[in-house]
């Protein structure tokens, strides 16, 4: 328990003294001595320089060695893998994305996941083998009892059964498979608009619709994993889907998807072939003229006179109706769950900015007594790799900060 401890006070302060560290810990400065020892000759820590006391006396820094050890996380979609490597500490090392396009049978989806964590294992300088784990985040969520992923009929190859297992057999490391949104929300718990949260509702919207579930403070999966599978509940004034097996056919994701997006957006005027692009560019107009127009080396652009609110009105009626979608949607979960908070996350959602995230916040307090705070999120790149690798590290931690005795 006590080297346990100080590995986390490690964690958190970053170099410390013998001395502080026992302050922190509360541990005797003989005690401290031993422990120090004790996880040096463990390989988890190391001696990282010397500090200047007041009165000339030095005291020796000691750290975590970030290189005791390694894991990878990695972002699955039908056209490429992202991957990265961090080390213990949670500094990333390397990246590679990997292209697939095309279908593909499992011995492919096994061969693709290995090509990729490999690629990202040598552009961060570590071999493969050095890898404590593996973390997958898809757009899916694998059935406990069967082992088979399901909501994932867009993602060729990975409907085999015990898909977890041939990826292990196949690796050679431990792989843990967890649904994209699932991990987007641990990372907002760990740096995110979640930080000091325990319950809340990460709503993802991209090319598909997703929701993760987060109650005090622990992920809530459900039976067979679909917990938050929010692109198939039926929406009032969607139609009426009698086979949702098929990909991206619930209500909600036939109302609010990026599809229905786009032509909602086509409808008051804005063409594009891009719902992110497209949706952008309404924000921007939605919040007036100037932000619409723009301001270029600090001339702001001329529009014919009449032009730039008329397309703000336009917005701001795209935009209204797609919160009004969105808000009927997180009523009936605000309803079951109430949650304290509700994050907005995805591509689609971060498009339409501040100006949807109010429309949506406004609709949804017309439609439910609870009235949770809606905020964007806050974490910064890419929010699944973010959590792959905060949940590989959690788990890597505690099983080497668990057994420091040689």
């Amino acid at each position: 328990m006590n080297d346990r401890a100080a590995l986390e006070m490690l964690l958190v302060h970053g170099a410390l003294t013998r001395p502080r560290l026992g302050e922190l810990t509360g541990l005797s400065k003989p005690t401290a001595s031993q422990l120090l020892a004790r996880l040096e000759q463990a390989g988890l820590v190391v001696q990282d320089g010397i500090k200047e006391g007041s009165t000339g006396r030095t005291a020796e820094m000691y750290r975590i060695d970030p290189a005791a050890a390694y894991v990878a996380g990695l972002d699955v979609s039908p056209a490429r893998i992202r991957a990265s490597v961090a080390d213990l500490v949670g500094t990333v090392m390397g990246e590679y994305t990997l292209r697939t396009p095309g279908r593909s049978g499992a011995g492919v989806v096994v061969g693709r996941v290995r090509t990729a964590v490999e690629g990202a294992a040598h552009t961060a300088g570590v071999e493969p083998d050095r890898l404590n784990r593996v973390v997958i985040g898809i757009q899916g969520a694998v059935d406990p009892a069967t082992g088979r992923l399901g909501y994932a009929a867009h993602i060729p190859g990975w409907h085999v059964p015990d898909v977890t297992g041939r990826l292990v057999e196949g690796l050679g490391l431990r792989v843990a498979i967890e649904n994209d949104v699932n991990l987007a929300a641990l990372a907002e718990l760990d740096r995110g608009q979640a930080s000091k949260v325990r319950d809340f509702v990460l709503l993802w919207v991209g090319s598909g619709i997703g929701m993760a579930v987060v109650l005090g403070g622990r992920l809530h999966r459900g039976a067979t994993g679909g917990a938050g599978e929010i692109g198939y509940m039926p929406l009032v004034g969607a139609p009426l889907v009698r086979d949702v097996r098929r990909a991206h056919t619930g209500g909600m994701q036939l109302a609010a998807g990026a599809p229905a997006i786009l032509k909602l957006l086509r409808e008051h005027g804005f063409r594009g072939t891009d719902a992110v692009k497209t949706l952008a560019r309404a924000a921007a107009a939605a919040e007036g003229p100037a932000a619409a127009g723009g301001v270029r080396q600090g001339v702001r652009r001329r529009e014919p006179q009449g032009t730039g609110e008329e397309e703000g009105t336009r917005a701001t009626a795209a935009l209204t109706e797609l919160a009004a979608r969105l808000g009927i949607g997180l009523a009936n979960v605000v309803a079951v769950l109430d949650p304290e908070l509700i994050i907005l996350s995805g591509d689609v959602l971060h498009a339409g900015g501040e100006p949807l995230r109010a429309l949506i916040e406004r609709e949804l307090h017309a439609l439910t007594i609870p009235r949770p705070r809606l905020r964007l999120s806050s974490v910064e790149g890419n929010p699944v790799l973010a959590g792959a690798l905060h949940l590989a590290l959690a788990q890597t931690r505690d099983e080497v900060f668990s057994s420091t005795v040689p």
